[in-house]
Formats: C-alpha cells, sequence, structure tokens
C-alpha cells in the first residue's frame, strides 16, 4: 500500500497518537513517524529538557519549524504530533494544507490512566490542570480534524481498523500499482 499524502494525527496527551500510528503503519507497510521523538533526535535533548531549558515557548518554536519540515517534504507518512501542536494558528494552518487530520479524542482522565510516566509529559502536572488543559485543546482539535474517532473503552485494534476504513474510503491509502 502506498499513502498520497500525510497523515496528521493529533488529540490529547495519552490519547494513543503514536501507537495508533505505529499499528497503522504496519498494517499497512507505510512509514510512520513519532514528531516528539524526531524533536529529540534532532535537538539531541528530551522534551523537557527543552522545556526546561527554553520554556514552552522555545520547545512550540521548534515544533512549528518540525512541522513545516514535515509538510515539505515528498511522499506521505503518518505522523503522530505532540497535544500542544494545535495552540498555533500557524501550526493548524499547516496541518489543514499538509495532509489530513485524524484527531484521536480522550478525556483526561482516561489520559491519566493511560500515562504511565507523567514526568516526561510537561504539561500533565494533575488532574484538574489537565482536564481544563484537555477542554481548552478541543475545540483546536476538532477545527483541525478531518476525522474524530473516540477512543474511549476501544481497543488499539478496533481504532486502527476505523482509521484504516476512513483513510481507504478517502483514497489517503492506495494499493500500489504494479
Amino acid at each position: 500500500m502506498e499513502l498520497v499524502r500525510n497523515v496528521f494525527f493529533v488529540g490529547f496527551m495519552g490519547a494513543g497518537k503514536s501507537t495508533v500510528a505505529r499499528k497503522v503503519a504496519r498494517s499497512c507497510g507505510v512509514a510512520s513517524l513519532d514528531m516528539d521523538k524526531y524533536i529529540e533526535r534532532s535537538c539531541g535533548r528530551t522534551i523537557p529538557e527543552i522545556f526546561d531549558e527554553g520554556g514552552e515557548e522555545a520547545f512550540r518554536r521548534i515544533e512549528t519549524d518540525t512541522l513545516r519540515e514535515l509538510c515539505g517534504k515528498d511522499g506521505g507518512m503518518l505522523i503522530s504530533c505532540g497535544g500542544g501542536i494545535v495552540k498555533s494558528e500557524e501550526n493548524r494552518q499547516l496541518l489543514r494544507d499538509g495532509g489530513v487530520v485524524v484527531h484521536l479524542m480522550v478525556d483526561a482522565d482516561e489520559a491519566a490512566a493511560r500515562i504511565s510516566d507523567k514526568s516526561s509529559r510537561p504539561l500533565f502536572n494533575d488532574i484538574e490542570s489537565a482536564c481544563s488543559l484537555c477542554a481548552e485543546r478541543r475545540p483546536l482539535y476538532e477545527e483541525v480534524a478531518d476525522f474524530t474517532v473516540f477512543t474511549g473503552g476501544k481497543d488499539l485494534r478496533d481504532i486502527s481498523r476505523e482509521v484504516r476504513r476512513y483513510l481507504s474510503q478517502e483514497g489517503v491509502i492506495c494499493q500500489q500499482q504494479g
């Protein structure tokens, strides 16, 4: 199979963006990329270290530069984005213009249950602030989403199937010719 455009996975921390992108990529034989891991490799620092050294603003600049770079690459790839990528209008425009956007929707309580190491998430302090952040970002995720999957109570296989079905119907994942 091949991807005819990029597919961006957006959603709150713990929504399953990286896991679902990897699962769909494996099942379709296409490439996937975790944007936060890509940033960490490019910068030689972890996300928490970037936050500690330059604050959220410095991280968001790096994130925007990385998104712009990935949107400029030829070919399609499944890209799992960090939870806050939608905060910037420029990023929302890049996402809309750069491919298909899949929103994996999760509530903060379920996200908290899924995230085993919250120290790796600089903005996940406690459940109250997570609930507030989730509510603040939800309209931004919805604004850019071409397709939304409610992940609550679903297993990885079901979520991945739902995403693949949508991408096939939209002609984003195609059988290779030849």
